[in-house]
């Protein structure tokens, strides 16, 4: 019977080793900002989910719908930082986009909104424009080193 057993398992005397080793580091090379996919993804499920936490259901129920969708946006934002870092992060900017607009959404789409109402919304707008600009920042970073 034949030996197919193999004796070693360092691959450094592989022929394509130094390919491989590059091709790695470009797949890599955009994930600086892992640690932020994270938190992006939770902010936008609370923002989906912070009308029935905060009970604004009944008295705005324009801006349910509205931080619904938004909270979705910032999720699928996430999603795809984590899936597709190379083309994904030039998005980033969306996020401060989107975080500008969780801001004034109260008194453009809501009737009259209350201060709990007002500062949630202040409150995921100013994180998801941090994060937005993290992003953005780290991404422009690692895409000038050579």
């Amino acid at each position: 019977m034949a030996d197919v057993s193999h004796g070693r398992s360092d691959i450094s005397t592989h022929p394509d080793v130094s390919e491989m080793r590059a091709r790695y580091d470009r797949m890599l090379g955009g994930r600086d900002v892992a640690l932020v996919d994270g938190p992006v993804f939770l902010l936008g499920l609370y923002c989906a989910v912070s009308p029935w936490i905060l009970h604004y259901t009944t008295s705005q129920p324009a801006l349910m719908t509205h931080n619904l969708i938004v909270g979705i946006a910032i999720g699928l934002l996430a999603l795809g930082f984590t899936a597709a870092p190379a083309r994904m992060y030039g998005l980033s900017w969306a996020m401060c986009a989107l975080g500008i607009w969780m801001i004034v959404a109260p008194w453009i789409v809501g009737d009259s909104p209350d201060a709990g109402v007002a500062v949630n919304n202040i409150i995921i707008g100013a994180l998801a424009i941090l994060l937005g600009a993290l992003c953005a920042f780290t991404a422009a970073k690692s895409a000038s080193k050579p």
